[in-house]
């Protein structure tokens, strides 16, 4: 590494040498983590809305035990802020929702409504409204309860489940995790169950009525929702009790082989609640299994007073594993290393062949492909299965990897969406009409092409022999097309502008693109302005809503490298921008060879649901630094 335009402090030797040793340490603590069946997997952090709706759940289904109640309030408790509000990520503002959420979990668990930390908690939701400012899923929980009444949530009418896939609107057009939550919701808000919370949370409204729709299709569609609150108040008839049976049906056949729904916790939780209303007992084999697998998502640790336990709104270990094998492959890993091997042979193991809802718009695409979770074979998703075919590709070329690596690539290119770009589960999912419905308030509902998951195919499919083929042109059509003003690419499933600009610069540039091309000179210098003063790079989640805070943020681990990943793409490894960032990878690692992250840095819905992948931090700095340093084949 040279270091052009070079300050003093940047010596090359120096540097070389130091960032030599940084990724040797951080590759050695990688393979240290590699569980003995070959995979790697992270935790997956989130909000503490997965703890109190966990205990509200176990409330509805009456299986809440103390032992739980009180490890869970721990945590919730651990995570409150000194202004007494929650935050759905690290350091972000209040979110009263999630604030609102956690009281009534500790009131639950038999936390004082006079208590200093619940005063602080319920000074919060007031101030931004009370309960009836909340989220439509806040008060559909609240509403489970009979806190809130069933007549004030949109309706959700079971018959959806009959609507033919042309019609606006029906099951399909939402996104995969979209839809799994709306068919048990639809039992839940036709049914209105209403069962013991045991306390009342009256002190957390405001008295101010509810916020209304404000656009022409926002107020057609709360016209639309009165009518169907007419019509549910008529005795259920024939059509509704089929579409009641049909939509348990549906649910039934969509549970995993772990007992969950889509490895995702929202349709996870209705799904167990709607069955049970629906006359599921919890000791029901669907039931029963639907239970036994969430304690695997659930974590328990020792605190200082005391049991802690958290859960985890899905798990990630395919995409964990693959990310570790290009990594391990970037930082010099030859194939036929042992811990390449094992990941590899796991991997193929974990190779769907069934087809799930992705074939209703792709009947003729055979069945391929990998997904996020242990358990998921009804939805592979398309950024997995990139990562995964990339990851293969850095081992041992065995006849059943070439075999599963050409089963992915030929589903991958099935998923292609009409415009030439590529979402995560599904194909043209992007009616986005959907976003005009009463309880689509909260997080994606459908599924668009974005630029990450497309970057991550072109890559794969340039590395797999198809550069210059028809799905590749169009697809870095899609991308060029879809560039920001800045010169940046927005991230639909990683904060945020440095995630889309990572992943699309390197994709760009193996696809032909030439680095001094227009469009990745202005990534570049999009990248340079936005380098932090202490050499690193940040971007703060509130970029998905506020944009000023777009490039801005707290210096990262996984963000760096990010950045460092795309200027070594565009050519600019040795110049002072790279120079500064692995610098700063260097001087901010860990003594074990990994590196402190606590911000969040990927992303489940933009603007309202973010995650922190632990190993995010060691996953791609290693990548960065092995391909910084030359050692990436």
């Amino acid at each position: 590494m040279t270091t052009t335009e070079a300050t003093p402090g940047y010596e090359e030797g120096r540097l070389r040498a130091a960032a030599e040793t940084a990724l040797d340490s951080a590759v050695a603590h990688l393979l240290s983590l590699q569980e003995g069946a070959g995979w790697w997997r992270g935790e997956l952090e989130t909000n503490v809305t997965m703890d109190a709706e966990d205990l509200l759940m176990r409330q509805f289904l009456g299986v809440r035990t103390a032992e739980q109640t009180e490890a869970s309030a721990r945590w919730i408790r651990s995570q409150q802020r000194v202004d007494g509000s929650w935050a759905n990520f690290y350091d972000g503002p209040a979110d009263p929702s999630t604030t609102a959420e956690a009281y009534v979990a500790l009131r639950l668990a038999g936390d004082s409504p006079d208590a200093p930390h619940m005063q602080r908690a319920r000074d919060v939701v007031l101030a931004h409204g009370g309960l009836e400012a909340t989220r439509v899923f806040t008060r559909i929980w609240l509403a489970l309860f009979g806190i809130w009444e069933w007549d004030d949530v949109p309706a959700l009418p079971p018959e959806l489940v009959y609507m033919p896939r042309w019609v606006p609107l029906n099951l399909y057009d939402f996104a995969c995790w979209a839809r799994q939550t709306i068919a048990p919701l639809t039992i839940l808000a036709t049914l209105k169950p209403r069962r013991d919370l045991g306390v009342n949370v009256d002190e957390l409204r405001s008295g101010r009525p509810t916020p209304s729709a404000t656009t022409t299709w926002g107020r057609a569609f709360s016209l639309l929702d009165t009518l169907l609150h007419a019509y549910g108040k008529l005795p259920i008839k024939p059509l509704r009790g089929a579409a009641l049976r049909r939509t348990a049906d549906w649910i039934v056949a969509r549970q995993e082989a772990d007992g969950s729904w889509g490895g995702i916790q929202p349709p996870w939780v209705y799904s167990l609640m709607a069955l049970n209303v629906l006359g599921y007992s919890v000791d029901h084999e669907v039931m029963a299994a639907g239970l036994a697998g969430w304690d695997r998502f659930t974590i328990v640790e020792e605190g200082p007073d005391g049991p802690v336990r958290r859960v985890e709104a899905c798990q990630s270990p395919v995409w964990d594993t693959a990310l570790a094998l290009v990594a391990l492959g970037d930082a010099g890993l030859q194939p036929g290393h042992p811990a390449m091997e094992r990941a590899a042979d796991w991997l193929l193991g974990e190779e769907i062949g069934v087809r799930g809802d992705w074939a209703m718009r792709r009947p003729g695409t055979a069945p391929g492909g990998w997904a996020f979770e242990f358990d998921n074979d009804g939805y592979p998703d398309i950024d997995d299965t990139a990562e995964v075919v990339l990851g293969l590709r850095r081992t041992l070329g065995t006849t059943d990897r070439r075999a599963a690596i050409t089963r992915g690539i030929e589903w991958v290119l099935g998923m292609q969406s009409s415009d030439g770009g590529w979402g995560a589960f599904d194909a043209d999912n992007d009616r986005e009409i959907a976003y005009q419905l009463p309880f689509c308030d909260f997080g994606a509902v459908i599924d668009p092409p974005s630029a990450d998951v497309t970057a991550h195919v072109i890559e794969m499919l340039v590395h797999s022999g198809f550069a210059g083929t028809g799905a590749v042109q169009r697809g870095v059509g899609w991308l060029l097309s879809h560039q920001e003003p800045d010169g940046s690419w927005f991230g639909r499933w990683g904060a945020n502008h440095v995630y889309g600009t990572g992943a699309v610069v390197p994709a760009l540039v193996v696809a032909g693109t030439p680095t001094d091309d227009l469009a990745i000179r202005r990534a570049v210098r999009w990248l340079e302005r936005h380098q932090n003063a202490d050499g690193g790079w940040g971007e703060d989640l509130r970029s998905y809503a506020d944009p000023d805070w777009i490039g801005r943020g707290t210096s990262t681990a996984s963000q760096t490298a990010w950045a460092l990943l795309a200027l070594h793409a565009a050519g600019e490894g040795d110049r002072l921008a790279a120079a500064r960032g692995v610098d700063w990878l260097v001087r901010t690692q860990r003594a074990d060879g990994g590196w402190d992250e606590p911000q969040f840095t990927g992303t489940g819905f933009p603007g309202d649901f973010y995650i922190n992948y632990h190993l995010y931090r060691l996953v791609f700095p290693i990548s960065a630094l092995g391909r910084c340093l030359r050692r990436s084949p």
